[in-house]
């Protein structure tokens, strides 16, 4: 069930960052959800591998470096979609890589955190 609510919520991200930045486009409630998804299993699949190859250079960069790989798998969803969902390019990638960590931690923390204390 939170793994749903995670899609929506990201799919929801989606939709706001393609109605605030030229640079991301997304054509539909439909491919923010398919990208969505997609952008979850490259989470689970490839980014493990990314923080394990890059390990030094995030620790040399006290962990800001993990927005360059969301960036990267931002990228890569953009590359599997077509041309449903549209990003212009690194720096889009980038500054909605950390909008969406930034939306994802406020909203984990005001909604999964009190489920979790009651």
């Amino acid at each position: 069930m939170r793994w749903i609510i995670g899609i929506l919520i990201n799919a929801v991200i989606f939709i706001a960052l393609a109605g605030f930045f030229e640079g991301f486009q997304v054509t539909g409630i439909g491919a923010a959800i398919l990208a969505s998804i997609i952008l979850s299993f490259l989470n689970v699949l490839v980014r493990p591998i990314l923080i394990i190859l890059t390990l030094p250079v995030t620790i040399l960069s006290l962990g800001l470096f993990l927005f360059v790989i969301n960036a990267i798998t931002l990228m890569l969803t953009d590359k599997i979609m077509g041309s449903s969902f549209e990003i212009s390019g690194f720096g889009m990638a980038f500054l909605a890589s950390i909008i969406l960590s930034a939306c994802n931690l406020i909203i984990q923390k005001a909604i999964f955190e009190p489920k979790r204390k009651a």
